[in-house]
């Protein structure tokens, strides 16, 4: 069931968290660029900073945090931010699964899939190829088949924290919420 709060104010929807046991992370700046330093602060670490004590007080036993490939060559505010929203979630005792892609591929977001043969090429230079598949570009597709195990194998409910591009909303102060069965994105 879908559930409409502030991803800034975790007061806002810290009610409808419980019975969850598995908390899904899903907000950030949409379109990250290093122009946005600011925004990885206020919208991405702060979303997450008011997450976790929500979590830690709804009981729930895992999270799942969508953070960012590390260490990366350039967005050093946006992997920072990411970093540091791994350390709070350490810091407060949760489990937690940490996914670490360096772009996701899909609509709206194709442009890097310019960058398929670099990638290709630099897999198969030596020096490069370790950093070429840390920093690969993953497909939506993927992301949420990397989302389903964890789901799947830690937990019998889940809420879903997922940012206004995900939830299809126009408004950047939006979240929405979903609670529901594990195993089953919503």
């Amino acid at each position: 069931m879908p559930v409409v709060g502030d991803a800034l104010h975790g007061l806002s929807y810290a009610a409808q968290v419980a019975p969850a046991d598995t908390f899904v992370h899903l907000v950030g700046v949409s379109h990250p660029s290093p122009a946005k330093a600011e925004q990885f602060l206020t919208i991405d670490l702060a979303s997450v900073a008011a997450a976790v004590p929500v979590a830690v007080t709804a009981g729930v036993k895992h999270f799942i945090y969508v953070s960012v490939a590390q260490p990366a060559p350039s967005m050093k505010a946006y992997v920072a931010a990411r970093v540091r929203g791994e350390q709070l979630i350490r810091d407060s005792g949760l489990s937690a699964t940490f996914l670490r892609p360096w772009y996701v591929l899909g609509p709206g977001h194709w442009w890097p899939a310019l960058l398929l043969p670099g990638y290709w090429l630099a897999e198969l230079t030596p020096s490069l190829r370790q950093t070429a598949r840390r920093l690969g570009l993953v497909s939506r597709p993927q992301m949420v088949r990397a989302l389903v195990p964890p789901l799947s194998s830690r937990s019998v409910e889940f809420a879903s924290l997922m940012s206004p591009i995900f939830a299809r909303s126009h408004s950047p102060e939006e979240l929405t919420c979903f609670v529901g069965r594990s195993g089953s994105l919503v």
